[in-house]
Protein backbone atom coordinates (compact mmCIF):
# COMPACT_ATOMS: atom_id res chain seq x y z
CA UNK A 1 0.00 0.00 0.00
CA UNK A 2 1.47 3.55 -1.24
CA UNK A 3 1.63 5.66 1.91
CA UNK A 4 0.49 9.55 1.43
CA UNK A 5 2.60 11.26 2.75
CA UNK A 6 5.32 9.65 0.86
CA UNK A 7 3.09 10.68 -2.14
CA UNK A 8 3.40 13.86 -1.02
CA UNK A 9 7.24 14.51 -0.69
CA UNK A 10 7.17 12.90 -4.48
CA UNK A 11 4.55 15.09 -5.82
CA UNK A 12 6.50 17.90 -4.18
CA UNK A 13 9.82 17.23 -6.07
CA UNK A 14 7.76 16.95 -9.27
CA UNK A 15 6.40 20.26 -8.81
CA UNK A 16 9.86 21.69 -6.84
CA UNK A 17 12.06 20.24 -9.08
CA UNK A 18 14.67 19.42 -5.85
CA UNK A 19 14.65 17.77 -2.54
CA UNK A 20 16.01 21.27 -1.20
CA UNK A 21 12.64 23.12 -2.40
CA UNK A 22 10.61 20.40 -1.70
CA UNK A 23 11.99 20.29 1.88
CA UNK A 24 11.26 24.08 2.33
CA UNK A 25 7.66 23.62 0.77
CA UNK A 26 7.02 20.73 3.10
CA UNK A 27 8.75 22.47 6.13
CA UNK A 28 10.60 19.06 6.41
CA UNK A 29 14.68 18.55 7.04
CA UNK A 30 16.34 17.68 3.31
CA UNK A 31 17.17 14.01 5.13
CA UNK A 32 13.74 13.50 6.00
CA UNK A 33 12.34 14.12 2.30
CA UNK A 34 15.08 11.74 1.28
CA UNK A 35 14.34 8.97 3.07
CA UNK A 36 10.65 9.05 2.56
CA UNK A 37 11.83 9.01 -0.88
CA UNK A 38 13.99 5.93 -0.39
CA UNK A 39 11.29 4.53 1.05
CA UNK A 40 8.89 4.77 -1.60
CA UNK A 41 11.03 3.37 -4.00
CA UNK A 42 11.69 0.33 -1.79
CA UNK A 43 7.67 0.07 -1.23
CA UNK A 44 7.47 0.52 -5.18
CA UNK A 45 9.97 -1.59 -6.48
CA UNK A 46 10.75 1.51 -9.00
CA UNK A 47 13.48 3.93 -9.31
CA UNK A 48 12.06 7.44 -9.31
CA UNK A 49 14.82 9.89 -9.57
CA UNK A 50 17.95 9.94 -11.29
CA UNK A 51 20.68 12.39 -10.92
CA UNK A 52 21.12 15.25 -13.52
CA UNK A 53 24.36 17.22 -12.97
CA UNK A 54 23.95 18.40 -9.73
CA UNK A 55 20.09 18.08 -9.19
CA UNK A 56 17.76 15.44 -9.77
CA UNK A 57 15.00 14.59 -12.34
CA UNK A 58 11.80 12.38 -12.24
CA UNK A 59 12.61 8.88 -14.47
CA UNK A 60 9.90 7.87 -16.32
CA UNK A 61 7.86 5.66 -13.78
CA UNK A 62 8.92 8.67 -11.46
CA UNK A 63 7.14 11.10 -13.48
CA UNK A 64 4.07 8.64 -14.00
CA UNK A 65 3.69 8.64 -10.09
CA UNK A 66 3.91 12.03 -9.12
CA UNK A 67 1.08 12.75 -11.54
CA UNK A 68 -1.04 10.24 -9.80
CA UNK A 69 -0.11 11.37 -6.03
CA UNK A 70 -0.82 14.67 -7.28
CA UNK A 71 -4.22 13.33 -8.11
CA UNK A 72 -4.68 11.71 -4.96
CA UNK A 73 -3.46 14.34 -3.02
CA UNK A 74 -6.24 16.55 -4.28
CA UNK A 75 -8.59 13.97 -3.14
CA UNK A 76 -7.24 13.23 -0.09
CA UNK A 77 -7.67 17.03 0.55
CA UNK A 78 -10.64 17.72 -0.76
CA UNK A 79 -12.35 15.03 1.21
CA UNK A 80 -10.53 16.57 4.29
CA UNK A 81 -11.86 19.83 3.47
CA UNK A 82 -15.47 18.89 3.04
CA UNK A 83 -15.22 16.73 6.26
CA UNK A 84 -14.14 19.60 7.81
CA UNK A 85 -17.23 21.93 6.82
CA UNK A 86 -19.40 18.93 7.70
CA UNK A 87 -18.40 18.35 11.13
CA UNK A 88 -18.39 22.65 11.47
CA UNK A 89 -14.82 23.50 11.82
CA UNK A 90 -13.65 22.04 14.95
CA UNK A 91 -10.22 21.92 13.67
CA UNK A 92 -8.55 23.74 10.39
CA UNK A 93 -5.70 25.88 9.13
CA UNK A 94 -5.20 29.17 7.61
CA UNK A 95 -1.68 30.25 6.43
CA UNK A 96 -2.24 34.24 5.65
CA UNK A 97 0.78 36.39 4.34
CA UNK A 98 -0.05 40.25 4.87
CA UNK A 99 2.08 43.34 5.05
CA UNK A 100 3.10 44.80 8.72
CA UNK A 101 0.65 47.42 9.05
CA UNK A 102 -2.03 44.97 8.37
CA UNK A 103 -0.44 42.06 10.37
CA UNK A 104 -0.21 44.77 13.49
CA UNK A 105 -3.95 46.59 13.02
CA UNK A 106 -6.03 44.85 11.23
CA UNK A 107 -5.67 40.85 11.16
CA UNK A 108 -5.75 40.90 14.82
CA UNK A 109 -9.04 42.13 15.16
CA UNK A 110 -9.82 38.98 12.55
CA UNK A 111 -8.19 37.02 14.81
CA UNK A 112 -10.66 37.55 17.53
CA UNK A 113 -13.68 37.27 15.62
CA UNK A 114 -11.77 33.55 13.93
CA UNK A 115 -10.97 32.78 17.82
CA UNK A 116 -14.82 33.27 19.32
CA UNK A 117 -16.77 31.37 16.59
CA UNK A 118 -13.69 28.28 15.16
CA UNK A 119 -11.62 28.05 18.36
CA UNK A 120 -10.12 24.85 16.35
CA UNK A 121 -8.44 26.87 13.34
CA UNK A 122 -5.20 27.54 13.59
CA UNK A 123 -3.88 30.37 12.21
CA UNK A 124 -0.22 31.00 10.84
CA UNK A 125 0.85 34.38 9.75
CA UNK A 126 3.80 35.65 7.62
CA UNK A 127 4.70 39.15 7.05
CA UNK A 128 5.71 39.92 3.53
CA UNK A 129 5.15 43.03 0.95
CA UNK A 130 1.96 42.39 -1.32
CA UNK A 131 4.51 41.25 -4.57
CA UNK A 132 5.95 38.44 -2.20
CA UNK A 133 2.53 37.30 -0.07
CA UNK A 134 1.15 36.85 -3.87
CA UNK A 135 4.09 34.18 -5.05
CA UNK A 136 3.30 32.48 -1.84
CA UNK A 137 -0.27 32.35 -2.84
CA UNK A 138 1.20 30.96 -6.29
CA UNK A 139 3.79 28.18 -4.61
CA UNK A 140 0.29 27.26 -2.23
CA UNK A 141 2.59 28.29 0.55
CA UNK A 142 -0.14 30.64 1.66
CA UNK A 143 -3.49 30.03 1.73
CA UNK A 144 -4.86 33.80 1.84
CA UNK A 145 -3.06 37.04 1.87
CA UNK A 146 -3.86 40.73 2.55
CA UNK A 147 -2.03 42.89 -0.31
CA UNK A 148 -2.53 46.85 -1.16
CA UNK A 149 -1.87 47.84 -4.53
CA UNK A 150 -2.00 51.91 -5.39
CA UNK A 151 -4.17 51.30 -8.93
CA UNK A 152 -6.97 49.42 -9.42
CA UNK A 153 -5.85 46.52 -11.28
CA UNK A 154 -4.98 43.00 -9.82
CA UNK A 155 -3.41 40.10 -10.90
CA UNK A 156 -5.50 38.21 -13.62
CA UNK A 157 -4.54 34.96 -11.98
CA UNK A 158 -5.40 35.98 -8.46
CA UNK A 159 -9.60 36.85 -7.07
CA UNK A 160 -9.48 39.73 -5.00
CA UNK A 161 -12.22 40.90 -2.76
CA UNK A 162 -11.74 44.84 -2.23
CA UNK A 163 -11.57 45.45 1.89
CA UNK A 164 -11.39 49.32 2.03
CA UNK A 165 -9.45 52.42 0.97
CA UNK A 166 -6.37 53.32 3.23
CA UNK A 167 -5.28 57.18 3.13
CA UNK A 168 -2.13 58.44 3.00
CA UNK A 169 -0.83 60.74 5.48
CA UNK A 170 2.11 63.88 5.49
CA UNK A 171 3.25 63.80 8.92
CA UNK A 172 5.42 66.79 10.20
CA UNK A 173 5.20 69.20 13.18
CA UNK A 174 2.42 71.72 11.36
CA UNK A 175 -0.94 70.86 11.04
CA UNK A 176 -2.51 71.29 7.27
CA UNK A 177 0.57 70.59 5.48
CA UNK A 178 0.79 69.50 1.54
CA UNK A 179 3.52 67.97 -0.83
CA UNK A 180 3.40 70.86 -2.57
CA UNK A 181 4.26 72.90 0.35
CA UNK A 182 7.22 70.71 1.52
CA UNK A 183 8.70 70.78 -1.78
CA UNK A 184 12.26 72.32 -0.49
CA UNK A 185 11.85 70.37 3.08
CA UNK A 186 14.71 67.39 3.63
CA UNK A 187 11.95 64.00 3.22
CA UNK A 188 12.35 60.73 4.56
CA UNK A 189 11.15 57.98 2.36
CA UNK A 190 11.58 54.14 2.12
CA UNK A 191 13.40 51.86 0.37
CA UNK A 192 13.94 52.32 -3.43
CA UNK A 193 11.57 49.28 -4.05
CA UNK A 194 9.00 51.46 -1.54
CA UNK A 195 9.02 55.01 -2.66
CA UNK A 196 8.04 54.60 -6.13
CA UNK A 197 4.17 55.80 -5.76
CA UNK A 198 5.35 58.23 -3.10
CA UNK A 199 7.72 59.78 -5.62
CA UNK A 200 4.75 59.44 -8.39
CA UNK A 201 2.82 61.54 -6.73
CA UNK A 202 5.37 64.30 -5.61
CA UNK A 203 5.37 63.98 -9.53
CA UNK A 204 2.20 65.19 -9.69
CA UNK A 205 2.55 67.77 -7.47
CA UNK A 206 5.49 69.37 -9.79
CA UNK A 207 8.31 68.88 -7.73
CA UNK A 208 11.17 66.09 -6.70
CA UNK A 209 11.74 65.59 -3.27
CA UNK A 210 14.93 65.44 -1.78
CA UNK A 211 15.41 62.36 0.29
CA UNK A 212 18.09 62.82 2.98
CA UNK A 213 16.51 59.73 5.07
CA UNK A 214 15.64 56.34 3.93
CA UNK A 215 13.59 54.15 6.63
CA UNK A 216 11.34 51.42 6.08
CA UNK A 217 10.07 51.16 9.64
CA UNK A 218 7.13 53.57 10.85
CA UNK A 219 8.69 54.19 14.32
CA UNK A 220 12.13 55.34 12.88
CA UNK A 221 10.47 57.80 10.28
CA UNK A 222 8.00 59.33 13.32
CA UNK A 223 11.21 59.49 15.36
CA UNK A 224 13.28 61.34 12.79
CA UNK A 225 10.32 63.46 12.03
CA UNK A 226 9.36 64.53 15.62
CA UNK A 227 13.31 65.71 15.88
CA UNK A 228 12.59 67.55 13.83
CA UNK A 229 14.31 66.47 11.06
CA UNK A 230 12.20 66.30 7.47
CA UNK A 231 8.58 65.02 6.53
CA UNK A 232 7.39 62.11 5.43
CA UNK A 233 4.52 60.21 4.36
CA UNK A 234 2.32 57.44 5.86
CA UNK A 235 -0.38 55.35 5.16
CA UNK A 236 -3.50 55.82 7.98
CA UNK A 237 -3.23 51.78 8.87
CA UNK A 238 0.49 52.56 9.85
CA UNK A 239 -0.64 55.69 12.04
CA UNK A 240 -3.18 53.11 13.94
CA UNK A 241 0.15 51.11 15.36
CA UNK A 242 1.63 54.35 16.29
CA UNK A 243 1.71 58.01 16.60
CA UNK A 244 4.31 59.88 17.91
CA UNK A 245 3.54 62.62 20.20
CA UNK A 246 3.79 66.24 18.81
CA UNK A 247 3.42 64.90 15.02
CA UNK A 248 0.66 66.40 13.04
CA UNK A 249 -0.99 64.20 10.36
CA UNK A 250 -1.96 65.93 7.19
CA UNK A 251 -4.82 64.32 4.86
CA UNK A 252 -3.23 63.93 0.86
CA UNK A 253 -6.19 63.84 -0.76
CA UNK A 254 -5.89 61.95 -3.71
CA UNK A 255 -2.93 59.71 -2.55
CA UNK A 256 -4.69 56.17 -0.89
CA UNK A 257 -3.87 52.79 -1.49
CA UNK A 258 -6.62 50.04 -1.97
CA UNK A 259 -6.41 46.84 0.27
CA UNK A 260 -7.42 43.65 -0.78
CA UNK A 261 -8.07 40.38 0.31
CA UNK A 262 -6.55 37.57 -2.18
CA UNK A 263 -6.60 34.11 -2.60
CA UNK A 264 -5.74 31.93 -5.51
CA UNK A 265 -6.95 28.65 -7.36
CA UNK A 266 -10.60 27.88 -8.26
CA UNK A 267 -13.01 28.22 -5.92
CA UNK A 268 -14.35 27.31 -3.41
CA UNK A 269 -11.76 28.17 -1.11
CA UNK A 270 -11.37 25.69 1.75
CA UNK A 271 -13.70 25.86 4.74
CA UNK A 272 -11.11 27.56 7.01
CA UNK A 273 -9.70 30.02 4.48
CA UNK A 274 -13.37 31.07 3.80
CA UNK A 275 -14.11 31.15 7.87
CA UNK A 276 -11.03 33.51 7.50
CA UNK A 277 -12.17 35.65 5.39
CA UNK A 278 -15.38 36.42 6.36
CA UNK A 279 -14.08 37.08 9.83
CA UNK A 280 -11.88 40.01 7.94
CA UNK A 281 -14.68 41.42 6.47
CA UNK A 282 -16.12 41.32 9.57
CA UNK A 283 -13.43 42.94 11.17
CA UNK A 284 -13.26 45.87 8.57
CA UNK A 285 -17.07 46.73 9.07
CA UNK A 286 -16.87 46.76 12.54
CA UNK A 287 -13.74 48.45 13.24
CA UNK A 288 -14.27 51.56 10.59
CA UNK A 289 -11.43 50.80 8.01
CA UNK A 290 -12.91 51.96 5.13
CA UNK A 291 -13.02 55.68 4.45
Amino acid sequence: MLDILRLRVLAAIAAHGSVTKAAKHLNYSQPAVSHHLAKLEAETGARLVQRAGRGIRLTPEGEHLARRATEIIGRVDAAAAELSAMVGLRTGRVRLAGFQSALAALVPHAMGVLRREYPGIELHLVEAHPRVALDLLRTGEADIAVIFRYDETTPDDIRTTHLFDDPMYLLSLEPGQTLEGNRDAAWIAGCENCRREFLEACDRAGFVPPIAYTSDNTIVQQALVAAGMGVTTMPGLALRTHHAPGIEASLLPGFRRHVYLATYGDPPDPPATTAFAAALRQAVQHGQWAT
